[in-house]
């Protein structure tokens, strides 16, 4: 990847991912109260529902480009004149490692932005300074493992659906797809990563907001998404599966397709 390319990447990743996160922000609230263990009215209901933008301004534009650049770079390193049978699993490879290292980004946001999602009348600094003198810096990063084990899936499932349903849409009509038909393609692929990877979603919500000291804290996936099977069924385990596809579909739709579209604008 040339330096053209790598800035190109950077900023198309950073400007795509501060745009979708601060629009759908709401739905994300939504979803991350229905998935909560108090409950949704508890957690706050449809009060408040902006809070913790501020976490999410902060690091959608640096974990966005932190995907991206990994992605692109990694597309690049793993391309073979091989058979086009391979170009799944470039991507999906690509993918995984691009998660890897944006988890590192998002998941300290992530964390102060579903504690302040379920405690609406506590700010987003105070939230920090709370997880930081309680949990110290590693509080930050509670629920990593959760979140790259949700990451990956869902991005092994998305991208390469995306890269095929690009490649399909352009071979039917004999050129490249434009960016609207980018963002399409990119709206299906994430709305049925995002069913998919529900539970996962919910068993990492349920570790970052677990209390300091419980079971759950311990960001262990499988006895989570036990603990929910056992006490909610299957519901449970797909709580919030509506506002995270909505959110991820229109996601999906935004963010692809002006990735692409910035990106061709910056080559």
């Amino acid at each position: 990847m040339d330096r053209g390319d790598f800035l190109a990447s950077l900023t198309a990743g950073g400007l795509a991912g501060m745009c979708v996160d601060l629009v759908l922000f709401p739905l994300d609230t939504v979803k991350t109260r229905l998935q909560s263990p108090q409950g949704f009215k508890k957690a706050g209901g449809f009060h408040g529902i902006y809070a913790g933008v501020p976490s999410t301004a902060v690091g959608s534009f640096p974990n966005a480009a932190a995907f991206f650049v990994t992605y692109e770079c990694m597309k690049a390193v793993l391309h073979t004149d091989a058979s086009p049978y391979f170009a799944p699993v470039t991507h999906m490879l690509a993918a995984s490692f691009g998660e890897v290292v944006a988890c590192s980004i998002r998941v300290p946001s992530e964390v102060v932005k579903q504690r302040a999602q379920v405690s609406p009348t506590s700010s987003t600094l105070r939230i920090l300074s709370n997880t930081v003198c309680e949990e110290g810096i590693l509080g930050l990063y509670r629920g990593y493992k959760s979140t790259v084990l949700r990451e990956i899936p869902f991005s092994v499932v998305q991208f390469p659906l995306w890269e095929s349903l690009k490649d399909l849409w352009s071979w039917k009509q004999g050129h490249v797809v434009d960016s609207w038909q980018s963002a399409v393609c990119g709206a299906f692929a994430g709305g049925f990563a995002a069913a998919v990877t529900t539970p996962l979603d919910v068993a990492k919500t349920r570790i970052m907001l677990a209390k300091a000291g419980s079971k759950t804290a311990t960001g262990n996936v499988l006895p989570a998404l036990y603990e929910v099977w056992r006490t909610e069924g299957i519901p449970g385990l797909f709580a919030g599966v509506v506002p995270r596809m909505s959110a991820i579909s229109l996601g999906g739709f935004i963010f692809l397709g002006t990735y692409d579209k910035i990106r061709r604008l910056l080559l």
